[in-house]
């Protein structure tokens, strides 16, 4: 079963992006109504022959084509409310690439990707782009062999505009496609925006307030040496023993522990969105993951050789 997006969505499921699915529909009817080699132009078929020949025979061979849109929709308007979710941090040992692109502009990847005007999805990159409602992030493919009982890697992504304060690109995260009888396509993105002045300066105090709070902490010179024995019944001395049990029981930590704890997690960015789906994908077909402020285009075409 899809793992679907948390929170309260836009005016209905999938709704946010019915003009994307609408903007398709013709075109992805006559697709399934004329069978699996409805949509394909005699160019393309001509650009897939010229790939598999300029390769060995492979069994299992595959051109997946993926477009990464956003929807330009006031963040205000999301009913999803997801500034207080902090996401799991980025999986550092993620060696494998589809496109990520850094402060600077270089752009880094390990596929051998396909330029845009030679995917089957071009077409409706560009009537959702040319709609003024869409901006596309990525749009692009990369040909591969996926048999049976296939296990991929995770292919990093990081795109959008640079979020200079949160060190990182307005959309993060990664794709991984498996295969079992059918492919599978784990998406896992969050989609972010630079903080409100006022969260900026809520997360500026709480800095400061942990570069305090670690100043003033006792230094150990190593002598061994043991505290000098305290009053019970002084205030703030079972400090420490309350935040423990607190958290045993389930109860709220107060206190500078609490200033450290969200302190130490809290992005230099806001979460607007996220998608967090894994789709069962036909070859042949276009599938569409969504959240109210992106959405996922994907097309996988079998390769015959």
């Amino acid at each position: 079963m899809p793992l679907r997006t948390p929170g309260k969505p836009l005016y209905g499921t999938s709704a946010l992006f019915l003009a994307a699915l609408l903007a398709l529909s013709p075109w992805v009817s006559a697709q399934e109504s004329s069978g699996p080699a409805a949509g394909a132009t005699s160019e393309e078929q001509r650009r897939d022959n010229a790939a598999s020949q300029a390769q060995p025979p492979r069994e299992d061979y595959y051109r997946a084509e993926f477009v990464i849109l956003e929807r330009i929709v006031d963040p205000a308007d999301v009913n999803e409310k997801m500034a207080s979710r902090i996401p799991e941090p980025s999986t550092p040992d993620i060696n494998e690439i589809l496109r990520a692109v850094d402060r600077n502009g270089t752009v880094e990847t390990t596929r051998q990707l396909v330029p845009r005007n030679e995917l089957h999805l071009q077409t409706a990159a560009n009537r959702l782009e040319n709609s003024g409602r869409f901006r596309i992030l990525l749009a692009t493919g990369w040909y591969q062999s996926f048999p049976p009982d296939f296990e991929g890697e995770p292919l990093r992504i990081a795109i959008g505009d640079w979020l200079a304060d949160a060190g990182h690109r307005e959309v993060e995260g990664h794709i991984t496609i498996d295969r079992q009888r059918y492919l599978h396509v784990d998406v896992h993105l969050n989609h972010w925006q630079p903080l409100s002045l006022q969260q900026a300066t809520l997360s500026q105090g709480s800095d400061a307030a942990d570069t305090a709070s670690s100043s003033n902490q006792p230094m150990d010179d190593g002598a061994g040496q043991e505290a000098p024995d305290e009053d019970p019944s002084a205030p703030g001395k079972d400090t420490a023993a309350d935040s423990l049990a607190s958290m045993a029981t389930g109860g709220d930590m107060a206190g500078a522990d609490q200033m450290q704890v969200t302190s130490a997690s809290q992005p230099k960015a806001e979460l607007v969105t996220w998608i967090r789906e894994t789709r069962r994908m036909r070859s042949e077909e276009v599938h569409f993951l969504d959240s109210p402020t992106i959405g996922v285009l994907v097309f996988f075409k079998k390769i015959e050789e």
